[in-house]
């Protein structure tokens, strides 16, 4: 069996690919995410291909399953066993405030106060036992977290970074008194110095395990008894996979899941294609994610922060997320200023123009009105709806309030959501020290390719790259992704002060551990990458920034060198007299998957000339003068030459705006490489 699927569930549309690489067959797939139950959307998009699941060899999911919960607050009851005197940290967090400029702020934690509980033990910082742990205490303390409704347990000790064998007892002691599998040590999440940091990492995981756990188990099951052999992958943050079975142990991981899969898929176009330096922009229905590929490999961090206060130190994808997508609602605020997003009209009732009882004008509202989109073409309308509805919606709601016409005010709406958008690439290219003059702009998401030439403008970004399928590069990403795990040592000392011979033997034994968990998955892979990062500081910061280096960089000398170098491209700025500290050093282990044929993708019905391709002309607003006659492709039938906007490129999944002056081609992959005026 050859047929691989991948399935990534959006905030508004559950995409899938399907690739059988003994025919070349592909078939796709479109649904409206079901939130209440992502099971039932991802069932009726394997259904809608058509194709036996017990012909299916491997099925590879991103979900937000996590992501949605955590943001939501519909998370497990969790309960906390802590060291005595500890109880209220997650709750303290560092001194900061939800409003940069507010007095006050509210702020509830992950755990609430009643669940937290301490228990007499402690570690000092360099990992020496100062009291033991108290196990009558701890078998207690779990008892009465049971009897108090708490279904999910964290274990959160002092300095268990430094030494988690109190840690370890209380993970043995919770497999007997416990009465489920839901048991989280901080320490194994993240071996980081940091308490709260670690210990929110740790609720992180704790408050979504159960959640994931039924949900993987449900799908699994469901997908079995439809005859599907064999395990579900699910993607993590980090952009690897990892077996059904044992994704909800560590079920922080997903977290950010399904924006990951879609820059796992443009590093893989980036490296098959010649552009190694991209930033990828992909805009759904609900939001836009943005991220940057270097040397065509995905920026990993573990400095996220999914909301306030809310950390999450563990290793993903570097993703910067706004509320900027199609679904995003425009407002006139009370000071008469027009707001775009963050609130977004979702899939249901989603867009006016979808039909299902939606008034609130949004960015595909806009995109409509100006002609950008064709009105029938939508995908998932109800009840189909009048343009004249569309723009009465719009003068009510923001055109008679800001006294613009309908169409002046629909060009409003786009202008400040590509700001936003603009914005967050400015945060993940300029102010990191990247010139995003020198990537290219790689858009995706099914609202992605209407905007990208409109930011690469704005950015002076000179190149934009539309993938084959743009809407559906999330699930492609999920077919492409490895396998990956992260591991982590905890140093924190100033980098005088450790011996070479520590730093080989940590590297060493993390290489060691990833190479065993590759081999306990059972995935089927043809190569291993190790990939090797330090997490350094100068003594007194509180910031960290991740370094890359090679293996045979593991000396005190060449981690200065890298360390000095980085720091120089982040800030421009050298801080001699200051002394480095080595915080961690950290090993990916990459274990590369079999790849299905891409190529199968690109197949399309290619015509002798541009005019052959040309379905039809309709009037186009554009910033660069107004209201043009544009001529509107299918991107299927375009032949191998290069042609002129202003167009329209339409195709299944999405549409691509091409603005007055830019110039675009076909790459011999299928990808439609656009050149940038101005």
């Amino acid at each position: 069996m050859t047929t691989t699927v991948g399935i990534d569930v959006g905030g508004t549309f559950t995409d899938l690919v399907l690739i059988d690489d003994s025919t070349g067959d592909v078939r796709l797939a479109k649904v409206p995410s079901t939130l209440d139950n992502q099971a039932r959307g991802v069932l009726q998009a394997l259904e809608q291909t058509g194709v036996a699941l017990d012909t299916i060899s491997s099925i590879v999911h991103g979900t937000t399953t996590t992501t949605n919960a955590v943001l939501e607050r519909k998370l497990a009851k969790v309960g906390l066993i802590t060291t005595r005197g500890f109880r209220d940290v997650l709750e303290l967090g560092r001194r900061t405030r939800p409003t940069a400029y507010g007095l006050r702020g509210n702020f509830v934690p992950l755990v609430a106060r009643n669940l937290r509980v301490e228990v007499d033990e402690r570690c000092d910082a360099s990992g020496n036992v100062v009291t033991p742990l108290d196990e009558r205490q701890f078998i207690e303390a779990m008892n009465r977290l049971v009897e108090q409704g708490a279904e999910s347990l964290l274990i959160h000790f002092l300095h268990a970074y430094s030494n988690p064998g109190h840690e370890q007892r209380a993970l043995e002691l919770a497999a007997e008194h416990w009465p489920n599998e839901y048991v989280t040590a901080a320490h194994q999440i993240t071996a980081e110095f940091r308490e709260y940091e670690r210990g929110t990492a740790g609720a992180v995981n704790a408050s979504v395990q159960p959640i994931l756990d039924r949900y993987v188990r449900r799908l699994q099951d469901e997908l079995q008894n439809a005859g599907f052999g064999t395990d579900l992958l699910v993607m993590q943050g980090n952009g690897g996979t990892v077996p059904a079975r044992a994704v909800s142990r560590t079920a922080v991981n997903t977290v950010m899941s399904g924006p990951a899969s879609g820059v796992m898929a443009a590093a893989h176009v980036s490296r098959v294609c010649g552009f190694p330096n991209l930033i990828t922009y992909d805009m759904g229905g609900t939001s836009s994610d943005v991220a940057l590929i270097e040397g065509g490999v995905p920026k990993v961090s573990s400095e996220l922060e999914l909301e306030y206060a809310m950390p999450i130190h563990v290793p993903m994808v570097d993703v910067h997320t706004v509320g900027a997508g199609g679904g995003s609602i425009a407002r006139v605020n009370a000071g008469g200023i027009l707001k775009v997003g963050p609130e977004s009209a979702g899939s249901m009732p989603g867009p006016i123009c979808y039909g299902r009882g939606g008034t609130l004008p949004t960015i595909t509202d806009a995109n409509l009105v100006l002609g950008r989109l064709n009105p029938d073409k939508l995908l998932s309308v109800d009840n189909k709806v009048s343009m004249d509805f569309v723009a009465d919606c719009i003068r009510k709601e923001v055109a008679e309030p800001l006294g613009l016409s309908v169409h002046d005010a629909a060009a409003a709406i786009l202008r400040v959501g590509n700001q936003n958008m603009a914005n967050a690439i400015r945060l993940v290219s300029l102010a990191r020290g990247y010139d995003p003059r020198d990537f290219a702009l790689f858009g995706f998401g099914g609202a992605g390719p209407l905007h990208s030439t409109a930011l690469a403008r704005e950015l002076g970004i000179p190149t934009v790259l539309i993938p084959v399928r743009p809407g559906l590069t999330n699930a492609l990403g999920c077919l492409v992704a490895d396998v990956r795990h992260d591991l982590v040592q905890s140093f924190n000392k100033p980098l005088g002060l450790i011996d070479d011979a520590d730093l080989e033997a940590s590297l060493a034994h993390q290489t060691a551990e990833g190479r065993q968990r590759i081999e306990k998955s059972g995935i089927a892979v043809f190569d291993i990458e190790l990939r090797y990062t330090a997490e350094m500081q100068f003594q007194g910061q509180s910031h960290l920034l991740v370094v890359d280096i090679l293996r045979e960089q593991a000396t005190r000398a060449a981690l200065a060198a890298a360390f000095e170098k980085a720091y120089w491209q982040r800030f421009k700025v050298k801080l001699s007299e200051l002394r480095p500290v080595l915080v961690s050093l950290n090993t990916s282990i990459v274990a590369k998957r079999y790849v299905p044929d891409l190529g199968t993708l690109a197949k399309a019905e290619p015509v002798a000339s541009l005019a052959d391709a040309r379905v039809g002309i309709r009037p186009v607003w554009f910033e660069q003068g107004g209201w043009h006659d544009t001529p509107v492709f299918r991107r299927e039938r375009l032949p191998e030459c290069e042609f002129a906007g202003p167009a329209i490129v339409e195709q299944l999944d999405s549409t691509t705006v091409l603005e007055p002056g830019n110039t675009a081609k076909l790459d011999s992959a299928g990808n439609l490489i656009v050149k940038v005026a101005g």
